[in-house]
């Protein structure tokens, strides 16, 4: 397993390379994860009620800087930006005898691991994939969004972790299309203790090879 971190990557540019990549890991070439974090942009994924979830005029994203791009990803509406660390998984996911059902389970365990390094207590909700964690309010917010897609049998897309995101960009759409569900952050969550990105990705490299390991 290859990890490969492109840094602060423009959304297209990076899906380009997860393009290439997939053909690549297709044809036998070495599975590889990548890591990025994205300028600040809103996309949307194959459903078709995401564009109907953003709430923001198109006026108001060119004055902030947020591009908006429909995605061939699984799953609504998300928001990617700087502090949010961005993991894509290319694998054959046959090779790990997981469906893409248990694909997307075994992400959202992957997550669940990783913060548990931290001292964070990540859950599921069985109505909504990706991570939760309870906020000061007592209420599930999520923490890390999830979306996929499986192009002959390799994985593409991933999970989008906020640690140091600036929450505030997500008031411009119904996150992952639900009304009402909060969304927060490592920094939200604990503070002062709030690890840095490289220890993130370390913690986060640690529960995807011992995940696929299993």
């Amino acid at each position: 397993m290859l990890f490969i971190d492109l840094y602060n990557t423009p959304y297209h540019d990076a899906w380009a390379q997860q393009e290439q990549a997939v053909e690549e890991v297709r044809t036998g070439g070495p599975e590889r994860v990548f890591f990025v974090e994205h300028p600040p942009v809103i996309t949307y994924g194959r459903r078709p009620q995401g564009a109907k979830n953003l709430t923001a005029r198109a006026e108001a994203l060119q004055k902030i800087g947020v591009g908006v791009i429909h995605s061939d990803r699984g799953g609504d509406i998300t928001f990617h930006g700087p502090g949010q660390l961005v993991m894509y998984p290319i694998i054959r996911i046959a090779d790990h005898k997981l469906s893409v059902g248990g694909y997307v389970h075994k992400l959202e365990d992957m997550v669940i691991a990783a913060l548990d390094q931290f001292g964070v207590i990540g859950v599921k909700d069985p109505a909504a994939p990706g991570v939760w964690v309870r906020n000061a309010q007592d209420q599930l917010a999520k923490i890390c969004a999830l979306g996929v897609r499986i192009r002959r049998g390799v994985s593409m897309h991933g999970i989008a972790l906020n640690v140091t995101t600036d929450l505030g960009y997500f008031d411009l759409i119904v996150p992952c299309g639900l009304p009402g569900r909060p969304v927060t952050s490592l920094r939200q969550y604990l503070g002062e203790n709030c690890p840095p990105m490289s220890e993130v990705k370390q913690a986060l490299c640690q529960s995807v090879n011992d995940a696929m390991a299993d």
